[in-house]
């Protein structure tokens, strides 16, 4: 028996009961749309564990009265395990640590994670489940908002150890094969998360500013609920609100322009960091810094043999060797681009010229530029890319 699926499954004909740890937060809120939208009776269990951020079981209740008032029937549960989680080290409960700021993927970020949370949270509405399978006689799905975005930083969040949580839980309690765990955002990240919001409440007919206005995702707000906007949780959700277009609706310590700016420094800082551990000098400058390498001189630009040509920094696929063409011109050149390639045109105006820049899509890396002088029957366009720019992989 799977251990976890991602999409919902109807039993029998039936609606599943769900049972979902709700923190109030942007991933929980957006999993509990998504579970209206797809018809389950739901239970929703909050923990405060001695969190400094704990008005986000206030901003949970806030939208829970909301669903309600829209007719949404919803079970609300506060567990209080502020005495037992007391004595557990992490800078979110303890008052003499700070809650560092910075990216969200730094290893300072550690100190946020609370010792065997998500295992504590999970046998605790296990044993919920457990209690409405006996009392009556329906299957249940645990539901949890964990991602891919959380795996970096927090073990409990990644799709391993919910396979062998719930293989220990299925050996240690009976009627457990009438439960299982509903993960699906374990692949996904904050921006398909916020998409699939979008989508729920544009179906169960919910305001999607007036339901995020009332999430909180930072851990360290101010006296009256503020983000402060520096924290890497805060980073992450600023970023993500930001690629899918939209202004965040929650209330900052400084305002959403202040905020964004800081989220995308701190992110082109933390990048930049990786890119100069990861890439040679060449290839730093051609991407990170938009240099140009010397003709006849790349390692690609005479290359004759099959294969694709990766982005040297993300390894998104951007032509394959069909596509390239001898121009004469000293640097590989194309006269198409990959499917799904997506490569950003953007115009380029240095060094008193005009011209197109062409960027990797998925990390914004520099590639080189494209021209209206290729082959006329390959429909005239040329891709004049750096070397140091790609990977080539031969099939």
């Amino acid at each position: 028996m799977e251990a976890f699926v991602t999409d919902s499954q109807m039993d029998g004909g039936g609606i599943i009961r769900a049972v979902m740890s709700f923190s109030g937060g942007m991933d929980s809120t957006s999993l509990l749309l998504r579970l209206i939208k797809e018809g389950y009776k739901i239970d929703c269990i909050s923990f405060n564990y001695g969190q400094k951020h704990n008005i986000e079981i206030e901003r949970a209740s806030l939208n829970i009265s909301y669903l309600r008032k829209k007719g949404y029937t919803i079970e609300h549960k506060i567990v209080d395990l502020t005495s037992a989680m007391s004595i557990f080290h992490s800078s979110l409960i303890r008052d003499d640590m700070t809650v560092p700021e910075g990216h969200y993927e730094e290893g300072q970020m550690k100190s946020t994670v609370v010792p065997n949370r998500n295992a504590i949270f999970s046998s605790i509405i296990y044993g919920y489940a457990l209690s409405i399978v006996a009392k009556e006689g329906v299957n249940v799905k645990i539901a949890l908002g964990v991602h891919s975005g959380d795996h970096a930083i927090y073990p409990d969040c990644r799709p391993d150890f919910y396979q062998s949580l719930d293989e220990s839980f299925k050996l240690g309690n009976w009627d457990s094969e009438r439960i299982d765990f509903y993960l699906p955002y374990i692949n996904g990240d904050k921006i398909s998360i916020l998409n699939d919001a979008i989508e729920s409440c544009e179906k169960i007919n919910v305001d999607f500013d007036e339901v995020f206005s009332n999430t909180i995702t930072s851990y360290n707000p101010d006296s009256e609920g503020r983000s402060s906007g520096k924290t890497g949780s805060d980073i992450e959700r600023i970023l993500a609100f930001n690629k899918i277009g939209r202004r965040d609706p929650i209330e900052y310590v400084e305002s959403w322009e202040t905020v964004l700016h800081h989220a995308i420094k701190v992110e082109n800082e933390f990048k930049d960091n990786i890119y100069k551990e990861k890439l040679t000098d060449i290839q730093y400058n051609v991407t990170r810094k938009s240099a140009t390498e010397r003709p006849f001189t790349g390692e690609y630009w005479d290359e004759k043999r099959d294969g694709e040509y990766l982005c040297i920094c993300c390894g998104h696929k951007l032509f394959t060797s069909d596509m390239k063409y001898d121009s004469g011109c000293g640097w590989p050149s194309f006269f198409a681009e990959s499917d799904d390639a997506d490569i950003s045109q953007i115009e380029d105006r240095s060094h008193g010229m005009y011209r197109i820049e062409v960027k990797c899509s998925k990390c914004d890396s520099h590639l080189g530029h494209i021209f209206d002088d290729g082959p006329i029957q390959k429909g005239g366009k040329r891709y004049c890319i750096n070397s140091a720019s790609m990977q080539f992989m031969e099939d």
